[in-house]
């Protein structure tokens, strides 16, 4: 018998490779948060209404039944025996006790039988202690191939309950694809990202850069490129160049940076002459869905504008309520962000959050309700400002951060991503078309969002 050891990645066996009388046992420690996804799926509502109370009486002590026992025996067959790509067909389980938050399980699996071609059957046992809380056989189809799968991208569950992509996702569901140029997509995840955006029927891709690379990178990962149109040129600065122009000629309606630098592409955009810009100051949005956070949540700028004067943020607060209406927030509220609520005039950002304020009293900026100067747990907490005493149609309830400078912005977005498990898309504005700045570090999920915002920016560009 082998006992299974912490480890950050999984490896599967096939049919083939799979030994009758093979056993792996793993011990888990049952937690709060698998109780209420246990709950989510299962349509209990409340979970802990039936639970016992702990000895000094002062918090529930959660519970569940069986159900949660077999999810560890499936988790130990898609994890480790088989392992990643197990298909569970069929069970025979019986169950018997509770299993409570904190209690220590020990699952057991091993192989009694094997069905060619791919079928493989095991005995299943879940203890607590000496107490049997699951026992039985659990008939599975055996991975075709091998492969290795990462412990922490298995087990990274994310509970969203407001689902922002998703509604974003079905606002584009009956608009036709746009044209992109995806500039210079040189590299696996900056070609594979476009083609499934078309695969989901949210661009119609347009790769610019050098023809030889990118059919090499296509070849090398698997990927079909024979449907769209390739644009040959020498490098990134002339493939930055060549996108732009077929943004001006109308060839394209929106650009998605590849596998450039940032700089590269905004480069080629801001000449008045030859880019891309118009007579708005051009800025970046995040588009925000935070887990904790009862709706979509803009942020801006944190990519394009270093340290923006007034005048600058009076079109970056601009463009960032003129995408909050396409996105469908009617009168977004906006707040902008200072360490403090009150205006001192040795802080300037409180000073241009003043300003702000009164350009949008006198019509300067409009389409949403805009106040300021604000701390960020007052903007998105209505406690926080109640009990600061802060009377404002705008906090705790923002749709809108407006950050002070390009640092603050990127430190609150990546806090938001890496602390609260926040998803992010965003999107370039005020340019002739809307711009996409993909990172490596996005996933397909936000770079399909990312895709779906610069789809919606287009579509009611094209509209007036």
């Amino acid at each position: 018998m082998t006992s299974a050891s912490p480890m950050t990645q999984f490896t599967n066996q096939t049919f083939d490779q799979i030994s009758l009388g093979e056993t792996v046992t793993v011990a888990h420690t049952v937690t709060r948060d698998e109780v209420e996804l246990l709950a989510l799926v299962s349509g209990d509502a409340n979970p802990f209404a039936d639970c016992e109370a702990l000895a000094d009486g002062t918090e529930p002590l959660p519970r569940c039944d069986g159900v949660s026992a077999e999810a560890l025996v499936h988790g130990v067959l898609k994890r480790r025996l088989p392992g990643p790509g197990t298909v569970i067909v069929a069970h025979a389980l019986t169950y018997a006790g509770q299993a409570h938050v904190g209690d220590e399980l020990m699952a057991t699996v091993t192989v009694t039988d094997k069905q060619a071609p791919d079928r493989v059957v095991l005995a299943c046992q879940v203890r607590r202690g000496e107490d049997v809380l699951v026992d039985g056989h659990v008939t599975v189809q055996a991975p075709s191939a091998q492969r290795t799968v990462d412990e922490r991208e298995s087990t990274n569950v994310v509970l969203r309950r407001h689902d922002v992509f998703g509604r974003l996702f079905r606002q584009c569901e009956h608009l036709l694809p746009v044209t992109c140029a995806v500039v210079h997509p040189c590299d696996r995840d900056s070609l594979a990202g476009p083609l499934e955006a078309a695969r989901h029927g949210l661009i119609t891709p347009v790769l610019v850069g050098p023809q030889a690379k990118i059919r090499a990178v296509a070849e090398a990962h698997g990927l079909d490129i024979s449907p769209w149109r390739l644009v040959d040129v020498e490098h990134s600065h002339a493939a930055a160049a060549q996108a732009v122009a077929l943004a001006r000629a109308g060839e394209v309606q929106s650009l998605m940076k590849g596998s450039l630098h940032t700089d590269e592409l905004l480069a080629a955009i801001v000449p008045s002459a030859t880019g891309l810009r118009t007579g708005r100051r051009m800025s970046h949005v995040f588009v925000m869905d935070v887990p904790a956070y009862p709706r979509m949540l803009l942020v801006t700028d944190a990519a394009v504008n270093i340290a923006p004067n007034v005048r600058d943020k009076a079109d970056i607060v601009q463009n960032a309520i003129e995408l909050a209406h396409i996105l469908g927030v009617a009168q977004p509220k906006v707040a902008i962000l200072a360490a403090v609520e009150t205006v001192n005039p040795d802080m300037p950002a409180t000073v241009d959050a003043a300003m702000l304020c009164k350009m949008a009293d006198r019509g300067q900026i409009t389409g949403g309700l805009v106040d300021g100067p604000l701390a960020f747990d007052n903007a998105i907490s209505i406690e926080a400002a109640r009990t600061k005493k802060i009377e404002s149609p705008v906090a705790g309830l923002a749709d809108i951060l407006v950050v002070p400078d390009l640092e603050a912005g990127n430190m609150v977005a990546k806090q938001l991503q890496y602390l609260a498990g926040a998803d992010s898309a965003g999107i370039v504005l005020g340019t002739r078309v809307p711009v996409v700045l993909t990172s490596r570090a996005d996933s397909v999920r936000m770079r399909l969002a990312s895709t779906a915002v610069l789809k919606l920016v287009a579509h009611a560009r094209a509209q007036g």
